[in-house]
């Protein structure tokens, strides 16, 4: 029960590593509001959770990147739990364009969901946190956060983003006993990298020319998320945890 006693917020926790993190809070004794813009999924999972532990969850609708929309998701977590512990700023979106075919739409409607989203939620949990005398704020980068990729200028730009917001978040939320860490997932099995009609060896094949040789389960993420969140992790801030199987030590293996 690692994290009994605390209460967090999780975003895009409908399905994928939020969901695993969601799961995993609530197994180690915390109680978690589940915020998406997905709200048949994330309903139905906090009726399962609540189902293994009653009042164990709750579902807050939530568009990361409306301020308002911040407010009360915070307000409805307060409410429930009467704290804020943890914040975990998983929701993402990716987008696969050319530069030259990437009109400032597009741009912007990445970076308003994937940063944007993440400063609105570090803004709207400092003010709980700090009343509580600290808390753990988890945001979520990716490889694509330390390296380019083709197609990818505005998906890396939003994580590299994640990553210098965090740090100075880390500077200046120190004192008040908030830390902000970074977690940097390498090729993950959810929705977003799903397959029709794939097998687990076709998905290792096209993820896993890596050390590991093969793509993570959404679990072993959430594990890290876990860490972070907890009171083991009391003297870590403004770090980046990696959780690739090895993508970012060098060239893959021939």
């Amino acid at each position: 029960m690692r994290l009994e006693d605390k209460t967090a917020l999780v975003t895009g926790a409908a399905r994928g590593i939020g969901a695993a993190s969601a799961r995993r809070f609530v197994a180690e004794g915390a109680r978690v509001a589940i915020a998406d813009r997905r709200i048949e999924e994330g309903e139905a999972l906090a009726n399962e959770l609540n189902s293994e532990r009653a009042g164990s969850a709750i579902f807050t609708e939530l568009d990361v990147s409306n301020e308002e929309a911040w407010k009360n998701a915070v307000g409805q977590t307060m409410s429930a739990f009467g704290k804020l512990d943890v914040l975990v700023n998983n929701a993402g979106i990716i987008r696969v364009t050319p530069l030259e075919k990437t009109d400032l739409a597009l741009f912007q409607k990445v970076l308003n969901t994937n940063l944007v989203g993440a400063f609105l939620g570090i803004r709207a949990a400092m003010g709980p946190m700090e009343a509580r005398g600290g808390g753990s704020i988890i945001n979520f980068s990716s490889v694509q956060g330390l390296e380019g990729r083709e197609g990818m200028s505005a998906y890396a730009a939003s994580k590299f983003g994640i990553r210098g917001l965090s740090k100075t978040a880390a500077i200046e939320l120190g004192p008040k006993g908030i830390r902000v860490n970074v977690v940097i997932p390498g090729p993950t099995r959810t929705k977003m990298t799903e397959r029709k009609g794939w097998t687990d060896e076709q998905y290792n094949e096209a993820y896993g020319g890596y050390p590991l040789g093969r793509i993570a389960e959404a679990r072993e993420i959430a594990n890290v998320v876990v860490f972070l969140a907890s009171d083991e992790a009391s003297f870590c801030t403004g770090a980046d945890y990696i959780v690739d199987g090895g993508v970012l030590v060098g060239k893959p293996r021939a």
